[in-house]
């Protein structure tokens, strides 16, 4: 997990993600929209997942 993608992830979660697949953005961007917290611990999660 590179300082850059933490940044992203803090900053806006589903750009975070991007490379991760479509389900990942889909979902981080929804829980984004519920609300700014949730989106940044689930991209961070997915950041940190080594598959």
């Amino acid at each position: 997990m590179s300082l850059l993608r933490v940044l992203l992830a803090i900053l806006f979660p589903p750009l975070a993600v991007i490379g991760k697949g479509c389900g990942s953005i889909v979902i981080v961007f929804l829980l984004t929209l519920c609300g700014w917290v949730p989106g940044v611990i689930a991209a961070l999660i997915i950041l940190n997942n080594p598959n």
